[in-house]
């Protein structure tokens, strides 16, 4: 569609927001765009890019749109999103974003669904709702708070308060902060490397990891356990490990490049 493109690196499929003429608004048709791909992504894909095309990673909603429904229609929206950033969170590819200029309202709950955020230096972010009479519908007060905390969240819409990329990489909105133009670079090769995971460890990540973070401490215990056990006893995981012992795989080692006393 003209505004969602998909195109494949490998193992690695790479989507773009393309409306910039709208700083990337999302409107009906690209958010529909997104839940076909997620639906089916293709059996050999390992991971996701979410690229915008662009200043700006996106504006948030299509306010266009919002202005002709009704509070019925409006709900039927917001759940229409839920659905949508679900699949972006919950399915079984971790997707890494390239964030720059504006992550505001509907951006930046979409960016929250992602796993992994890369960031420029002219990234900022925003939840204007309160200014325009509106509440957060993209699952933005359940993902945001996770990330930021409640309170934050909440000075940022009653106040209208910016956060620029290093404030927001303080407060926990992105993993990673780059040089101008790189954040598309740094997440393609953060997803090729992801890619090349055991795909029972990804999806251990993916769908075991918040489980047990939201689990009782002894239900959390329990489920690393089982899935540790699953993730062990998978042939993938027995032939890395001989490849390890074996020395044919390398060593964690530190960012400057030596080894440390217990490198594994």
């Amino acid at each position: 569609m003209s505004s969602l493109s998909i195109d494949r690196l490998d193992s690695v499929a790479v989507l773009t927001l393309r409306r910039p003429a709208k700083r990337n608004a999302l409107d009906d048709a690209t958010v529909l765009g997104l839940e076909q791909f997620f639906r089916k992504p293709g059996a050999d894909v390992r991971a996701v890019v979410l690229d915008a095309e662009g200043d700006h990673f996106s504006a948030g909603l299509d306010l266009g749109e919002l202005t002709e429904r009704s509070a019925e229609q409006a709900l039927e929206h917001s759940l229409m999103w839920h659905r949508v950033f679900d699949l972006v969170e919950g399915g079984r590819l971790p997707v890494v974003a390239a964030l720059k200029g504006a992550v505001i309202g509907g951006g930046l709950e979409l960016a929250a669904a992602t796993h992994i955020r890369v960031a420029e230096p002219s990234t900022f972010y925003a939840l204007p709702e309160g200014q325009r009479g509106l509440f957060v519908g993209g699952g933005g007060s359940v993902r945001i708070p996770r990330l930021i905390g409640a309170h934050r969240m909440a000075d940022m819409m009653l106040t209208g308060r910016v956060l620029d990329a290093a404030e927001g990489q303080a407060a926990g909105l992105s993993h990673y902060l780059t040089e101008e133009g790189g954040a598309r670079d740094k997440a393609l090769q953060l997803a090729a490397r992801i890619a090349e995971n055991a795909p029972l460890t990804n999806f251990a990540v993916l769908q075991a990891l918040p489980r047990i973070a939201e689990a009782s401490p002894a239900g959390g215990l329990l489920l690393e356990s089982l899935m540790s056990a699953v993730a062990a006893g998978s042939h993938d995981a027995q032939e890395r490990m001989r490849a390890f012992l074996d020395g044919r795989a390398a060593k964690v080692a530190a960012a400057n490049g030596s080894h440390g006393k217990d490198a594994r």
